[in-house]
């Protein structure tokens, strides 16, 4: 794991803005999927290929260090780590500068992420509470339905809590009908996920959670997200780094809940 700690800090160089904290729920997700290539015993380049289940994997973190860079290192490296997959759906957050290549390698885009940033005006909301470890399966199904795929093993490990990671539930109509969670970052705080049943409970949600953490939030915002879209910015959330969501294979169904991205590394 002191390997994925190194690559977080290359991926804090390259903007990524990482939790401090991600590392231990990453690996859990899947300990085989993290890849590293090397030359003379110094790790170059990185790549995760994570198997969420027996029918889906997400692929993230793939960076090689800048002094070697268009050597052919980085597309072995891919090749290498995305067998690892086998032939499971692979989803991916893709940046603008290596969609091309990911076209190429049989991915296929099915909407864009938006990032949306600023201070946020946090306020504590009844009817929200901080999870418990019974609220576990009903908080993994949530994200699961929302988002279309399950991810049992790096959820578990997600929405367990940390001293710069929490979750809170909403409740309504006799059980949890949303959930956020929110972490400390290298600069401010990330927003994922998000499920909610509506904008008006996702509002609520992200004012809670920036009342905990905040007040410089992000939140990434799947297509489709129009209406929390439109309430982000009439909060003072700017829009800014935009990615590509592509697959290998069908892409999974997402449910009708309003939703953020847990995270673009893993999904």
């Amino acid at each position: 794991m002191r390997d994925l700690e190194a690559v977080l800090d290359w991926a804090a160089e390259e903007g990524w803005n990482p939790g401090l904290e991600d590392a231990e729920a990453f690996f859990a997700a899947d300990p085989g999927g993290f890849f590293l290539a090397e030359e003379d015993d110094r790790p170059v380049a990185a790549i995760s290929v994570v198997n969420h289940s027996a029918a889906f994997a997400f692929l993230g973190l793939y960076l090689c260090l800048a002094s070697h860079r268009g050597r052919g290192i980085g597309y072995g490296l891919w090749r290498h780590a995305i067998a690892h997959a086998a032939d499971r759906v692979i989803g991916l957050d893709g940046v603008p500068e290596q969609q091309g290549n990911y076209l190429r390698s049989g991915f296929a885009q099915a909407g864009e992420t938006v990032r949306y940033g600023g201070e946020l005006r946090g306020q504590r909301e009844a009817g929200i509470r901080p999870a418990a470890e019974a609220d576990l399966p009903a908080l993994i199904a949530l994200e699961a339905g929302a988002s279309g795929a399950a991810k049992p093993a790096f959820m578990t490990a997600w929405f367990a809590e940390r001293e710069t990671r929490r979750t809170f539930v909403h409740e309504g109509g006799g059980g949890i009908t949303g959930s956020v969670t929110i972490r400390r970052c290298r600069r401010g705080a990330k927003i994922g996920p998000l499920v909610a049943p509506d904008v008006e409970a996702a509002v609520a949600l992200l004012c809670h959670a920036a009342a905990e953490m905040g007040p410089e939030v992000i939140v990434d915002l799947p297509g489709g997200s129009d209406g929390l879209a439109e309430r982000c910015l009439a909060m003072g959330l700017a829009p800014g780094f935009r990615t590509a969501r592509m697959y290998r294979g069908t892409p999974p169904p997402r449910g009708d809940a309003v939703y953020s991205v847990g995270t673009l590394e893993l999904g």
